[in-house]
């Protein structure tokens, strides 16, 4: 009976361990798909927003006439602000443009001379402006003035200082814009248009792809076909008879008899 028994529990010792080695070697059970796939970004589309060397001109001489000729941060908070303006719909649709708008800028902003040294620190700050880059501090600002003057209005909301200059927003008092929004920069797509591209649109408006001509009119014929045709057979006048021949002279007397 002993020995029955202890056979019995060794029989359930080695059935319970091979059922638990089972579970241990099992597979683990798979994840379904859904759970394993990760939610793919939606980008935004792109607001596309053409430019040509003379806009990259007029942005490089509103960073270096603006920022008092000072930093990479001057000149890119400058640029900011033309780009805000720019997407914001509420200024015109061109970089030049915006630049060249009567009193919104430094006078003679557009002809005054850029000093040679300064066209490298240009060049990368507009480069980098057009191909989104941005100064982070200025956010929406549309406007800026001189560090270190004052004004008596209630929605100017400061956000920067750079390159001299105070940044800041119109906002009123519940903290809301009083401009438009302009556009984030990954929403702003900058294409370059060279010159020629833009003169040859302009032309192709004044002149019509394909001038029809004329079919020329072929030359008359040295005899004009009238529609006249000649008959098969033409009569040949008789010679009028003479007066004194013998048949007409019989013939008046018979008459005169």
């Amino acid at each position: 009976m002993r020995a029955r028994n202890v056979l019995g529990r060794s029989l359930s010792g080695i059935l319970f361990v091979g059922l638990a080695t089972a579970g241990c070697t099992t597979a683990p059970k798979s994840t379904p798909a859904s759970a394993t796939h990760s939610t793919k970004r939606i980008e935004p589309a792109k607001v596309t927003y053409n430019y040509t060397s003379e806009d990259r001109s007029c942005l490089k001489r509103a960073m270096y006439f603006e920022s008092e000729r000072s930093s990479h941060d001057g000149y890119m908070a400058v640029g900011t602000v033309i780009m805000n303006r720019l997407t914001s719909g509420a200024y015109p649709d061109s970089i030049c443009g915006v630049v060249a708008q009567e009193r919104q800028f430094a006078p003679g902003v557009m002809t005054r001379e850029v000093k040679e040294e300064a066209q490298s620190d240009l060049d990368l700050a507009a480069d980098a402006i057009l191909h989104g880059e941005r100064n982070p501090e200025v956010k929406e600002a549309m406007f800026f003035h001189t560090d270190g003057l004052k004004f008596p209005y209630d929605n100017m909301h400061y956000v920067a200082v750079a390159g001299g200059n105070a940044f800041y927003e119109k906002r009123g008092a519940d903290g809301a814009l009083q401009t438009p929004s302009p556009l984030p920069a990954y929403e702003v797509a900058m294409n370059y248009l060279p010159a020629h591209s833009a003169s040859s649109a302009q032309f192709e408006l004044l002149i019509p792809a394909a001038v029809p001509i004329p079919t020329p009119m072929p030359l008359p014929d040295a005899v004009m076909d009238t529609g006249f045709e000649l008959p098969a057979t033409v009569a040949v006048p008789l010679p009028r008879p003479a007066l004194d021949s013998a048949g007409m002279r019989a013939g008046f007397d018979l008459a005169g008899g």
